[in-house]
């Protein structure tokens, strides 16, 4: 039986809840210290190995580990760089309502991708585990330079945002020939701060931070592509954005407008994960700047924030709307972001999050006749 092959009409965004093995585990490894890194590393084998089976059952085409190896969605990735470390603080990042744990990226040397990265182990374990495509999703490349604070640059030459960001695009352009030499072909990278660089609150902070909003989303868009153009023919690349997702919470607002063209023109990305869930995220008319061709974007008007289950007719009178902008043959849909962004995962149960993606391949097979229509 062969592979099937990206771009699929029904995807998810990469995290899922954390089952309670995991939980009581990492909790006994890293904080009660009373179990081994090598007793941790078994719970999470089977645990994946479940969930992977969990994403085959309800008709993915590619599954992911559930990112149940990771604290964050972002900061476990960056901190297994060259030359970055994460400090624990007493402060952390703002969502509504709550707080993140507070962890704040350092730049503590010249940056690289090392050879070692544990997270190519990751993928390959998920690879070994499946019979339809594997894919790891990782922070993309504009993560590293807005997260981590001015005053948290000690390398001189970074202090000089291009040279900074030049070498964040040089360190991920290794991390995809590493990945493709690990034998992936679908990968994903999470670049939410195009989206956050759309909401008036967060680009009057890089204003007074001296930082062109504007300049940063073209050139994000260029660390994007400097990554990822020379790729191999055979690996796609896909990229989520989002408002934020923390414990069913968000910290950013605004349409995509702002963004859209650099996002869909200028990055390279082939496959677009974008939240639609609420009004947060704006109308669909930024998707007529999709240029006509083989891009395709999955509206994530399926929410994980919340059980309630979208309906189909609903769903459908949404992908009407959005056929105004965008060819309905560049079109698939996935939930609106993962399901825990954060190990401690969003408030909605087990069941709940496999409704949901149950629900987006249901989609799939209503408007476009299957999962790899």
């Amino acid at each position: 039986m062969s592979t099937p092959t990206p771009p699929f009409r029904a995807d998810h965004v990469g995290s899922l809840l954390r089952p309670q093995s995991v939980i009581d585990a990492r909790k006994a490894t890293l904080e009660d210290k009373t179990m081994s890194g090598d007793e941790l590393k078994k719970v999470e084998d089977a645990a994946i190995a479940d969930v992977i089976r969990m994403q085959e059952e309800v008709g993915l085409k590619a599954v992911t580990d559930g990112e149940f190896r990771r604290s964050f969605w972002h900061y476990d990735f960056m901190g297994m760089l060259t030359g970055l470390d994460l400090d624990e603080r007493e402060e952390g990042v703002q969502f509504a309502g709550v707080k993140l744990r507070p962890i704040f990226p350092t730049i503590t040397g010249k940056l690289d991708f090392p050879d070692d990265h544990p997270m190519l182990d990751h993928f390959k374990f998920v690879a070994q585990n499946t019979n339809v495509v594997p894919k790891i999703s990782i922070p993309g490349p504009s993560a590293v330079h807005f997260r981590t604070a001015l005053e948290d640059i000690h390398v001189a030459d970074y202090k000089d945002v291009e040279a900074f960001t030049a070498d964040i695009a040089k360190t991920y352009k290794k991390a995809v020939q590493k990945f493709y030499e690990a034998g992936c072909r679908y990968l994903q990278m999470d670049d939410i701060f195009f989206a956050y660089l759309c909401d008036p609150k967060h680009r009057a902070e890089k204003a007074e931070m001296g930082q062109d909003p504007d300049w940063l989303i073209n050139r994000y868009a260029w660390m994007m592509n400097e990554a990822i153009k020379d790729r191999p023919r055979d690996m796609y690349i896909g990229m989520h954005m989002c408002r934020g997702n923390f414990r069913s919470t968000h910290a950013a607002e605004g349409a995509y407008d702002l963004a859209a063209d650099a996002v869909f023109n200028r990055t390279g990305v082939d496959i677009f994960f974008m939240e639609y869930d609420t009004d947060r995220a704006g109308d669909l008319s930024p998707l007529g700047q999709l240029s006509k061709g083989t891009q395709r974007v999955l509206p994530g008007f399926i929410t994980t924030k919340t059980a309630d289950l979208e309906s189909i007719d609903d769903l459908k009178r949404k992908f009407e709307e959005a056929s105004k902008y965008a060819d309905i043959n560049q079109l698939g849909i996935a939930p609106q972001c993962g399901f825990a962004s954060t190990e401690e995962g969003n408030d909605i149960t087990q069941d709940d999050q496999r409704r949901k993606l149950e629900l987006v391949v249901r989609t799939a097979e209503e408007i476009w006749g299957g999962v790899e229509a």
